[in-house]
């Protein structure tokens, strides 16, 4: 499969981020990680932020708590006139380590999937700055 753009950020969940209980993020905070890879893609792309049309596939595979690290990444993989198919990735990185005190943390062996989605963007022809041969 031809990749056209890949991006990727990581930031800290917060307090401010959970909202259940048991410190659980809710899973509409990794789609705004997903919305924010996405715009970084079409600006890679096409020099433009361009727009989300729509998710075809969400998973939400394990929890996400305050004071994880979450790794989001993303890339195109399909592109139309002004279509960019995308899928996206979320991953735990960085876990709290509560039992061994109140600011212990682990960067992970293995990191954990905790969510993943295909979706498509479209960047309008007349916003397209960046001419492609693919």
């Amino acid at each position: 499969m031809k990749v056209y753009a890949e991006a990727m950020i990581r930031l800290r969940m917060s307090a401010h981020d959970a909202h259940y209980a048991g410190e659980l993020v809710d899973g509409a905070r990794m789609l705004g990680l997903f919305g924010d890879v996405a715009t970084e893609l079409l600006i890679r792309y096409d020099g433009d932020e361009g727009l989300f049309r729509a998710y075809e596939a969400v998973e939400f595979l394990a929890p996400v708590r305050a004071g994880d690290f979450i790794e989001a990444k993303g890339r195109i993989i399909g592109v139309g006139r002004t279509s960019r198919r995308m899928e996206f990735s979320a991953w735990r990185v960085i876990a709290p380590v509560p039992q061994a005190g109140e600011t212990a943390a682990e960067l992970l062996d293995e990191p954990v999937l905790v969510c993943r989605a295909t979706g498509t963007c479209v960047t309008p022809k007349d916003k397209q700055r960046i001419a492609h041969d693919d």
